[in-house]
């Protein structure tokens, strides 16, 4: 960790299309808009720490190549069901993976960036 102070921490990923990954965010995920600057939109993920940018770019990659943006939450089972019953396709359901010791599903927004949710099988996978 550092010794500087770091408030807060945001992901940014590019979009050709914002509308259309904004109503993703906001209505598949159900993700709180914390600040709308007109070309991105900023989304809270925890409380005052976490957060995701979603930027208008005209020369977004296409298929959201070589990023995986992860949420980690105890409640796996319940975001499937709740992105499935909102009409969004799911690459697969909920499994287990031994390899990573994770419970997840992988889906992707409308610029192709795969979003993973997840379980660690560790309740201390932090600070191991």
């Amino acid at each position: 960790m550092t010794d500087l102070p770091i408030d807060a921490q945001i992901t940014f990923l590019y979009a050709r299309d914002l509308s259309r990954s904004a109503r993703f965010y906001e209505h598949v995920l159900g993700l709180e808009l914390a600040v709308d600057q007109g070309s991105c939109r900023i989304y809270r993920i925890k409380e005052r720490s976490a957060f995701l940018g979603v930027c208008q770019r005209d020369d977004a990659p296409e298929n959201g190549s070589g990023i995986i943006f992860t949420l980690v939450t105890n409640d796996v089972d319940l975001w499937y069901e709740r992105i499935i019953a909102r009409g969004w396709a799911c690459e697969h359901p909920p499994r287990h993976n031994a390899a990573y010791g994770i419970y997840h599903f992988f889906l992707r927004d409308p610029s192709g960036c795969l979003i993973e949710i997840q379980r660690f099988d560790r309740v201390d996978w932090d600070q191991a």
